[in-house]
């Protein structure tokens, strides 16, 4: 993980927020990098959600009134159990460290205070007097935002059961402990999105929903033995739930979260319709106008963990044929490489730059291209390994002579002379998504 983040700064992935002020803990900035891969891989869980008949999208506001989180119960509930060294006075979850055993920073023995509660919803006010009615949060996860809509949704776009719901956005928790780079934020984007479905056909949904979500990993790239279900039982299960499995990634820390599909029975709308008093019950026409609260089967990812994961899946550190020369090359799957393409000129001078020029403009109207002229050819391949760049083109003197260019493969590091005028055909063969 030192090695990916140390990549991510140098190659403008990532950056610690407020860097220049010793920055904040557990927020992150993206860089020009790492907001396209962002990008790229929010812009494939829209299509793949919500370009289908049964789903529709929204985006709800961050701020809502205080009584949605009371009806959801994340202002009493919404609780990490929280303990402190008392030699060295940091923090720590409970449920994240053995406290009969010494203090994991300073080693201190049984110094660790008595569990307390910890709420994790970030308070702010609303409004001009800063008093108890004026209290409201910024929201820990988006889903509310997609209960609360559900009539507003469902009436508007005369949507049928069963039918998804599905947004982007901020979400906010004041986490005890963020660590893990970009695995466990402060503030951070989630992509949900809430089946609504009859009482009784949930598992039918939730098995379906599960194989969708699953192989949507798989096509982007990420490698299947990284992948692994984890079922939550026991007391691992929510009280409103009747099911619920993890998709787990084997992250450099250990195998961890990165989404959930939850069977959430009619618990969400129910809540929110005792609080609110206002009926959020379907009426079902192809049953006899019967009216019923639906169930909800959920999925829910974090982009930024899914961000992390691909990231991580495509780090390597590879040798060259003679064994001694290293090269670190991130093997993004072309699909959801921040650049496609990347166009070099083999020198400034002699007409080769614009030659180049002319090509990137014509590249850059299809897909993310850079052009790099600055250092020696063999640098300026390196560092588009590093970055993740699929193919580069370069623009050398046989180009003048003949017209042709030389397209190198970064995962094969093969290359090949292609037709200038075949360029963008090539390229369109191989980028085919």
């Amino acid at each position: 993980m030192a090695d990916l983040s140390s990549l991510c700064k140098r190659r403008g992935f990532l950056f610690q927020s407020s860097e220049i002020y010793g920055g904040l803990g557990g927020c992150y900035d993206y860089g020009p990098l790492g907001i396209e891969l962002k990008k790229n891989l929010q812009a494939r869980w829209w299509k793949a959600m919500t370009y289908r008949q049964d789903v529709v999208g929204i985006d709800a506001s961050i701020l809502m009134s205080p009584t949605v989180w009371k009806a959801s119960g994340h202002v009493d509930g919404f609780n990490d159990p929280m303990v402190d060294c008392k030699e060295c006075k940091n923090r720590f979850r409970e449920d994240k460290i053995d406290t009969s055993k010494p203090c994991p920073n300073c080693g201190a023995k049984e110094q660790f205070t008595e569990p307390r509660d910890f709420n994790l919803m970030f308070k702010t006010q609303v409004g001009a007097v800063e008093d108890s009615s004026s209290t409201s949060y910024l929201r820990p996860e988006t889903a509310q935002g997609i209960f609360t809509n559900f009539i507003n949704v469902q009436s508007s776009m005369r949507m049928k059961l069963p039918f998804g719901i599905a947004q982007v956005g901020k979400a906010f928790r004041n986490e005890i402990t963020p660590g893990n780079f970009i695995f466990r934020m402060r503030e951070f984007e989630q992509m949900e999105m809430q089946y609504f479905v009859k009482p009784g056909v949930q598992m039918e949904a939730f098995e379906k929903w599960r194989e969708v979500r699953h192989q949507w990993h798989l096509d982007n790239g990420v490698r299947k033995d990284k992948l692994r279900w984890h079922e939550h039982v026991g007391n691992e299960l929510a009280h409103y739930a009747d099911a619920a499995f993890d998709i787990e990634y084997e992250f450099p820390h250990g195998w961890d979260e990165m989404e959930g599909i939850h069977s959430r029975t009619d618990f969400d709308l129910g809540k929110h319709e005792e609080f609110s008093g206002k009926s959020l019950k379907y009426v079902d026409q192809s049953d006899g106008n019967k009216k019923y609260v639906p169930y909800v089967v959920e999925t829910s990812v974090g982009l930024d963990r899914c961000t992390l994961a691909v990231m991580c899946d495509a780090y390597r550190k590879e040798f060259e044929g003679d064994k001694e020369k290293e090269r670190v090359v991130l093997k993004f799957d072309p699909k959801v490489a921040p650049i496609k393409v990347a166009v070099l000129p083999l020198m400034k001078k002699d007409g080769l730059e614009e030659k180049a020029m002319s090509l990137f403009q014509d590249i850059q109207k299809d897909y993310m291209a850079e052009f790099d002229v600055a250092g020696s050819i063999g640098k300026r391949y390196r560092r588009q390994d590093e970055i993740g760049t699929p193919y580069c083109v370069t623009i050398d003197y046989d180009t003048k002579d003949d017209n042709t260019v030389t397209i190198r493969d970064r995962d094969a590091m093969t290359q090949e002379r292609v037709p200038m005028e075949n360029v963008t055909t090539y390229l369109r063969d191989k980028l085919n998504f």
